[in-house]
């Protein structure tokens, strides 16, 4: 493998004012050196990344960074700002700024290259001497591990300079080299082991107080290290023994059980959830984000000590995983409120479910789209079926499409109830969804269903039982209990009322004409289009699905999905157009995002628009929502019909009325591309006017702050 970063991939006077900019800059050279073979798609890749959450670290640190399949092999450029750019950090502009570049295969090895990186970020005298470099040779050296801080020149202070770059200190300010091998890290090999001591303890004569961590982030590159890096130097300050399990893209390596079980507390510090966390239950727990972990590691140990000395404590742990955290606490926020853990349960059932509405949702579409509208009074293809009959091959769609709907109600249930309480949640959801479709309570019953299962669970998983019954609880106690107490509550207590309101839900939406037709389907654009892909467009999507997940949907119910559909598919479609038709009025990154938008407007990927959103909200998300509700309104007033729940533009065969619920699509979508230039163009264009920049980066200078350590 060629050197993670050469001197041709340096820039020292990196003249950007803005990170996108920043990042076309490094992007450039890599592509110049080979590395990456698409510079736009490249940089789109960064963009996405950079719209889960700002690279920006406190202490002048930019971190821009993504897994792409135009990177040909692992590399780092390396620019240094003199008037600092924003990559949103709480502390101001960044003046290093490394872009990561990782390829979408990457092996274990080279991820783990990247991470020593992050690793490095942590130490102030790795970055004083990059702030101190005077040539572009020194500073990838530097980088690469092949220099030390003190061969820069610039020491923190003279017992450093004289330590050598291989020993540590006990402010653990030894540089590793960028080259280091997984052992860094500890991104591969074996279970992580605890240290073997620690300096405060040595002093002390007795055990020291001992944290494990667990560290992620989306992309599994930067974050994750540093957070660990950050962690592990700040126990060494405080006394502290600090294992770190890095669940990263360089590898998810264990932490040795018994280092988890003789911790006297647990610090998470993640953005995506943790995974196997059961096995830290029963300890004194914090819970933040990456970032928190990379900022603050001391309060994050002091807080969890304190936690320790109040006896504070997660639930047990227990051998039958009934003290396990759920999904919902996996994806952190333990200080969530109700309302947002209610959200999250049901954006749980919802998304399992959504696979088996588009694949059932379009086999029973084709079916009906090859064999006509009488296919679904087809006999069983088991007891006929031929091989050269087309209506045969449409039978057989439609009833796999049927079979597949069948699951709908009860996956919706089970994994509500999955979410609430983990696996225990499985059986009772399943069995209560089931219920729900017997008793014809449709999906109002799931919902019910599944918040049922879910409260059951907890509330038996609550229940002190002896050591002896532990190891059947979870096959045989809690499926048993749960199950019979939500069949019950189904089949004689709420199951009527709930059938009942289902029934007078589809009676009134068999009955919609007029203009409470067209009001319903601007409500459902304006629904689809307000946090795009979020749950409120989740909770419209689903509506509409619900109304199709039968072998024979309503014309009201088919109009709605269609609506919806094309509601859906204005905010990318319009953001893409706005791009072409007044691209001075967007930055370079979002004129490549526009690109790839047109492609996932049309396959009704409405998740397509959230670059633009993110960048600009209060003129994008109106403008959407605008135009989503226009479509949705005018295709209910069109008529048209769709019995598939997803597909986008290529549907268009299997739409009633396709040429106007095409020109419905239009109309929104000029609405949207409309208002969006409208409201930009109020304010000044995107243009490269040097006095403003010479401004702009004159003020940036003023502003940004000396950098501390994180």
């Amino acid at each position: 493998m060629s050197d993670l970063i050469t001197a041709d991939l340096v820039d020292l006077d990196l003249s950007a004012d803005t990170k996108e900019a920043a990042a076309r800059a490094l992007a450039e050279r890599m592509v110049a050196r080979g590395r990456v073979t698409d510079l736009d798609g490249f940089l789109a890749d960064v963009a996405a990344r950079e719209a889960q959450m700002p690279t920006g670290l406190d202490g002048g640190i930019g971190i821009p960074h993504c897994r792409s399949t135009h990177v040909t092999e692992p590399t780092l450029a390396f620019g240094r700002s003199p008037a600092g750019i924003d990559f949103g950090a709480a502390d101001g502009p960044a003046d290093l700024i490394f872009l990561i570049a990782a390829p979408a295969g990457a092996d274990d090895a080279h991820l783990t290259i990247l991470s020593s990186l992050a690793r490095q970020l942590m130490n102030d005298e790795f970055t004083t001497a990059l702030r101190s470099a005077g040539d572009a040779a020194d500073a990838a050296a530097l980088i690469r591990g092949e220099k030390t801080p003190a061969d820069i020149g610039k020491p923190s202070d003279g017992a450093h300079a004289d330590a050598g770059a291989d020993e540590p200190t006990s402010q653990g300010t030894a540089v590793a080299p960028v080259a280091a091998s997984a052992d860094a890290t500890a991104g591969s090999g074996t279970t992580v082991s605890a240290p073997t001591a620690t300096d405060g303890a040595a002093d002390a004569g007795e055990r020291p107080f001992r944290i494990v961590a667990v560290t992620s982030c989306p992309t599994g590159i930067a974050h994750t290290y540093m957070a660990a890096e950050s962690l592990e130097s700040a126990g060494r300050e405080a006394g502290v023994e600090v294992v770190v399990e890095t669940q990263g893209s360089a590898g998810f390596v264990r932490l040795d059980p018994a280092v988890v079980a003789a911790a006297d507390g647990v610090i998470f510090a993640h953005d995506v959830p943790v995974r196997d966390k059961d096995r830290f239950a029963g300890k004194p727990t914090v819970d933040v984000g990456v970032k928190a972990g990379i900022n603050r590691p001391a309060e994050l140990i002091a807080e969890v000590r304190g936690k320790a000395e109040r006896g504070e404590a997660t639930a047990p742990a227990a051998a039958d995983g009934t003290g396990a955290g759920t999904p919902v606490e996996r994806a952190g926020g333990a200080a969530e409120g109700y309302g947002t853990k209610l959200r999250t349960w049901l954006m749980s059932g919802v998304s399992y479910m959504v696979p088996f509405v588009a694949a059932g949702g379009l086999l029973i579409a084709l079916g009906f789209a090859i064999g006509g509208y009488k296919i679904n009074k087809a006999p069983s293809v088991m007891d006929h079926f031929v091989w050269t009959q087309t209506d045969s091959w449409a039978a057989l769609l439609f009833q796999i499409g049927v079979v597949s709907f069948g699951f709908l109600v009860p996956v919706l249930a089970g994994y509500i109830a999955y979410g609430m309480a983990d696996r225990p949640g499985l059986v009772p959801g399943f069995v209560g969804g089931a219920i729900s479709l017997t008793i014809n309570a449709g999906f109002l019953g799931g919902l019910a269903a599944g918040l049922i299962a879910g409260g059951v669970v907890l509330s038996i998983q609550r229940v002190k039982v002896p050591a002896a019954m532990r190891g059947i609880m979870p096959v045989v106690v809690i499926p048993l209990i749960s199950a019979a107490i939500v069949g019950f509550l189904m089949f004689v207590v709420i199951g009527k009322p709930i059938a009942a309101a289902q029934k007078g839900m589809t009676d009134w939406l068999n009955h919609l004409t007029g203009s409470n037709a067209i009001l319903l389907g601007g409500l459902l654009g304006l629904m689809m289009c307000f946090d795009l892909g979020g749950p409120v467009n989740k909770v419209a999507y689903t509506f509409a699905t619900a109304g199709i997940a039968v072998a024979a949907p309503s014309d009201s119910a088919m109009k709605i999905m269609a609506a919806v559909m094309a509601a859906g598919m204005v905010p990318p479609l319009a953001m893409a157009l706005a791009t072409t038709v007044r691209g001075r009025l967007f930055t370079q990154t979002e004129r490549e995002n526009g690109k790839a938008a047109w492609v996932l407007g049309a396959s009704f990927i409405t998740e397509g628009a959230i670059p633009f959103a993110a960048a600009d909200p209060l003129r994008v998300i109106p403008s959407a929502m605008a135009g989503g509700a226009v479509t949705g309104a005018l295709s209910m007033a069109f008529g048209a019909t769709l019995r598939a729940p997803h597909g986008g533009i290529f549907v268009v065969p299997l739409i009633g009325n396709p040429l106007l619920y095409l020109v419905a699509l239009a109309a929104g979508v000029c609405v949207t591309t409309a208002l969006v230039v409208l409201l930009k163009g109020l304010r000044a264009p995107l243009t490269e006017d040097p006095a403003a920049r010479t401004s702009g980066e004159a003020t940036a200078g003023a502003r940004r702050k000396q950098p501390v350590a994180a």
